[in-house]
């Protein structure tokens, strides 16, 4: 159990992870370069072919870096580690500790977690989001959103039809209703 109150990493608070799917650490420049690979492949015209290839671009990056997950994980529990080394030696109980002497506390594990954790402590900040259930839970919500989109274009293709199969026939030459024809 952490005993730390959640932060969050900046680009989360900003929705940044959320437009990009990067983690922190993780190479912008190359995911711009898979992505723009992938729009020279597909060539999307439209915004919602668009839409489609930067998902594709998401999914297939996460794909080849799901190592940052075991890295924040990792990283994660050896931040609990530092952290109850500091605050559970002697029986430390945060909610009657002096708030300053509370918070010299937390800049002392801050900073060794920084030492021990070098690159790694990134992703701690970015906590829920840096983990496969965070992972497993943002993939169910964008299902059930591009569930619902998929229900839209598909009324929308609906409609189109209809209209195209209305303005044809009001645009087609009316037919002639003949009247008896005459004997010759």
């Amino acid at each position: 159990m952490s005993l730390r109150v959640k932060k969050f990493h900046p680009a989360l608070k900003h929705g940044a992870y959320s437009a990009t799917g990067l983690l922190p650490g993780e190479d912008p420049a190359a995911f711009e370069k898979l992505y723009g690979n992938l729009i020279a492949e597909y060539a999307p015209d439209g915004v919602s072919e668009h839409q489609i290839v930067e998902n594709m671009a998401r999914y297939i990056w996460r794909m080849q870096n799901l190592e940052t997950f075991r890295v924040a994980a990792r990283a994660y529990q050896q931040y609990q580690t530092i952290e109850s080394r500091h605050f559970l030696k002697d029986g430390l109980v945060l909610d009657r500790m002096d708030p300053e002497k509370r918070a010299a506390l937390r800049r002392v594990v801050e900073d060794q977690a920084r030492i021990e954790l070098g690159d790694s402590y990134q992703l701690i900040k970015v906590e829920a989001a840096a983990t496969l259930d965070g992972l497993e839970k943002e993939l169910a919500v964008e299902e059930r959103l591009q569930a619902m989109i998929d229900r839209c274009v598909k009324q929308l293709f609906h409609v189109k039809g209809l209209k195209s199969v209305i303005s044809a026939s009001r645009t087609a030459s009316p037919l002639r209703i003949a009247g008896p024809r005459k004997a010759a």
